[in-house]
């Protein structure tokens, strides 16, 4: 077994065509199949099902495929660790964001990084909590920007700041016109949602202590994907949503009027960029986290008032 035979299962997986796996791999078909083959033998099992079209993994194969992405990861990252040992930023770096995270975050500080580091290939990919836990566990990826804290074992939390929730209704929604408004005084029948699997979605079950009006029925009920998505729903039907800071800021003058503050203690979520407790390349988490703590907008950074975080 070798480190090429491991490129070569794993860039069949990803096409799922052995022709298009040799390209990518930059070797002749015959030459693929052949140290796949070799390598199935070598095991006594077999990888992949080429009865099938396209090609599939069996479920021996799609374990050792998981074992052969973690190698190779751990390749990566030794090589990018030794050129940081000599000073230099290198090599791939695999980053998850959360959905209601990505949109607003990445641009503030993305463009800075890669100029910064052009040697640095950055691979960037949105996922859901529930989804990154096990990728940084498995090193499928390097690092992750997400909601904390997590409470899991094994994982290093680099907390960034302290990111603010705001109602955001529509004209007719809230009754006072006070300017900070209590979770209580929110008509959770009328309160968009995103759907499943958004750690998002708990923090706002926890907020509004949904988790007793569950059962009760509504005549339109409907679970978004993303925060844009929300803020449309309240502006063309109606309602209210739950929406973080850094959302508001691309918000138009008429948008904005929608919004309302909570009272003190105002909700909160934690960001932090995570990685495993082992993860080498200590001074490129240094440098990214210093790196977004500067590009955090004014706004961000600046809040004084007292808060209580909502996991």
């Amino acid at each position: 077994m070798n480190l090429v035979q491991l490129e070569y299962i794993v860039a069949v997986d990803s096409t799922r065509h052995f022709a298009k796996a040799a390209e990518k791999c930059f070797v002749t078909q015959p030459t693929l199949s052949m140290m796949i083959q070799k390598l199935e033998e070598e095991l006594g099992v077999k990888i992949f099902d080429r009865s099938k079209q396209p090609v599939i993994p069996t479920k021996e194969g799609e374990q050792l495929i998981i074992h052969a992405k973690s190698v190779l990861s751990e390749l990566n990252r030794m090589k990018g660790y030794a050129k940081e040992l000599q000073g230099e930023i290198s090599g791939e770096f695999h980053l998850a964001v959360i959905p209601t995270l990505a949109p607003y975050l990445i641009p503030l500080f993305i463009k800075q990084f890669t100029n910064q580091y052009p040697l640095l290939s950055v691979r960037m990919k949105e996922m859901t909590t529930e989804e990154i836990i096990p990728k940084l566990k498995r090193r499928e990826i390097d690092a992750a920007l997400l909601a904390t804290p997590l409470l899991e074992n094994g994982l290093t939390e680099n907390k960034l700041f302290n990111e603010e929730f705001f109602v955001y209704a529509s004209k007719n929604e809230l009754q006072s016109r006070k300017k900070y408004i209590l979770p209580g005084e929110l008509n959770v029948h009328h309160l968009w949602l995103l759907e499943e699997g958004h750690c998002m979605r708990n923090q706002v079950f926890n907020l509004c202590e949904l988790r007793k009006m569950e059962g009760t029925k509504n005549n339109l009920l409907y679970e978004a994907g993303s925060i844009e998505t929300l803020i449309q729903l309240v502006d063309k039907l109606e309602g209210i949503t739950i929406v973080p800071r850094l959302s508001t800021l691309t918000m138009t003058s008429k948008q904005k009027a929608k919004l309302h503050e909570f009272a003190n203690p105002k909700p909160v979520r934690e960001i932090s960029l995570v990685t495993v407790d082992s993860y080498p390349r200590k001074k490129l988490i240094r440098e990214l986290c210093n790196l977004i703590a500067l590009n955090l907008p004014f706004e961000v950074t600046t809040k004084k008032n007292e808060v209580i975080p909502i996991n």
